[in-house]
């Protein structure tokens, strides 16, 4: 893999100036007014994986957004790789927060990143990790170094919920078939520790409505007389903690797999600043489920957040209105072996339950997604493991991340393979907020490690097989 890393290297700022090209556009998948963009992104991804040199790279029509796969196949008796990962991203809101625009990227030095980071809307999460890929797979094509087959996958809906991606996978089982799955979707602990993401959460998000009077009503001439749904929504939303931030829905912890004293004081070992924590966030105190470390509860603990809230005027100045509807957006981070269906009933039921009768509830189901353990003694991870050593020149350790990516329990439970979550960022990307960028110094390490990863897993894999 030495001529394939040379190569990244030398071709560094092209893969740069690309990256760039593509985080111009806008694809935000929530958006509907982004349909076009959402074409374009995935036009431009099928445009360089043919430059990259795949045999084949299409772009395949859903239901919803549409999904870019390709394919090098050098071997059918060698082992495929199926690489996954998405060029939708999030809503860039609020803007008045970006210090550029979030589709103008733009690369600054920071304290964290003094080699410049690019800073757009999907810098991180996901098209600076997921382009990585195409040019490993160029470089590894032009340098004659590709150990095996490889297969791609970037859908353009993994920021909603990926709804159509499992017909798509069910319908094209025998397309995707593969040994592996290799993502770059999560992160490292810092610049000087390379880490791989064992664990996910799973995900249950939700809607709450909440309604009042058949109309917006004059404060002063009903308030006191007529309930406010705005009030009503936070006295419901405030009783779903306790004092100790537990969650009160009955139910709720049932399935909870506990982690074991050894899985604690392993996940506690890997290095964490807690002052750094708090002075990156802005926060004078941290605070979560009693008992339980920052990193626990991060990791090992099931969660439920407000994500959104809106009701009655919020425009500038004052208008003395009593809202007629009140509505919230909550979900819930799972861990094994929470059902995200069954989350979504208890929730539902719990709802209703603490409605007053002063008002009505209507609760809705939006996405979720289970969570996800892979087993470190899986070739794959040992693959992933040496990787990271040769790029970082450091060895990796294992960590369990909070976010969730639905698909990868589905890509098992449909495709009946593992996947590597072998990611570069850094919590301090700030995806999904205004600022997200992504680093240089990831972007290299990113180039230098993923090849090694092809390498490795290829030698294990004829080891175990033959």
């Amino acid at each position: 893999m030495d001529k394939t890393v040379e190569y990244c290297h030398n071709h560094l700022d092209q893969t740069i100036d690309e990256l760039m090209e593509l985080l111009r556009i806008p694809s935000v998948s929530a958006d509907s007014s982004h349909k076009q963009d959402m074409y374009r992104a995935a036009e431009y991804l099928r445009n360089r994986l043919l430059q990259a040199g795949v045999d084949r790279a299409d772009i395949i029509e859903t239901e919803g957004h549409p999904i870019v796969y390709a394919e090098k196949i050098i071997d059918p008796e060698l082992p495929t790789v199926l690489v996954y990962g998405h060029y939708d991203v999030q809503p860039p809101d609020p803007l008045d927060l970006w210090e550029s625009p979030p589709f103008d990227p733009v690369i600054k030095a920071t304290d964290i990143h003094p080699e410049g980071a690019i800073f757009a809307r999907g810098a991180s999460d996901d098209k600076g990790q997921v382009y990585m890929h195409v040019k490993v797979l160029e470089a590894m094509n032009a340098t004659g170094e590709l150990p095996c087959n490889v297969k791609c996958i970037i859908e353009g809906e993994e920021e909603v919920g990926s709804k159509h991606l499992e017909p798509f996978v069910r319908d094209h089982r025998d397309m995707l078939q593969c040994d592996i799955i290799l993502i770059s979707d999560t992160g490292i602990i810092d610049r000087n520790t390379p880490a791989i993401t064992v664990g996910l959460r799973g995900l249950c998000y939700m809607e709450v409505e909440v309604t009042g009077p058949n109309r917006d009503l004059h404060s002063g001439l009903f308030g006191g007389a007529v309930a406010n749904p705005a009030n009503e929504l936070a006295k419901m939303i405030a009783q779903m903690h306790d004092a100790n931030y537990r969650i009160t829905i009955p139910g709720f912890y049932d399935k909870v797999r506990e982690a074991s004293e050894e899985e604690r004081r392993a996940l506690n070992n890997a290095p964490f600043d807690l002052e750094a924590f708090k002075k990156d966030l802005g926060i004078r105190q941290e605070c979560g489920e009693a008992g339980y470390t920052t990193i626990e509860r991060i990791g090992i603990r099931p969660t439920l957040d407000v994500n959104g809230m809106w009701s009655g005027y919020t425009g500038e100045g004052a208008k003395t209105v009593l809202p007629s509807r009140a509505h919230a957006k909550i979900s819930m981070r799972l861990v094994p072996d929470q059902d995200y269906r069954e989350i979504a009933e208890l929730f539902t039921n719990y709802v209703r339950q603490i409605t007053p009768p002063c008002v009505d509830v209507e609760v809705r189901f939006l996405h979720g997604g289970h969570p996800y353990l892979m087993p470190i003694d899986n070739i794959g991870y040992r693959a992933a493991h040496r990787a990271m050593a040769k790029g970082f020149g450091k060895e990796p350790v294992p960590v369990r991340g909070g976010g969730s990516i639905p698909i990868v329990p589905l890509f098992e439970q449909l495709l009946g393979v593992k996947t590597i979550l072998m990611g570069f960022g850094l919590d301090s990307d700030k995806i999904h907020s205004p600022n997200e960028h992504f680093g240089l110094y990831n972007l290299q390490k990113g180039l230098a490690s993923i090849p090694w990863f092809y390498h490795y897993y290829t030698n294990l894999y004829k080891e175990t097989t033959s």
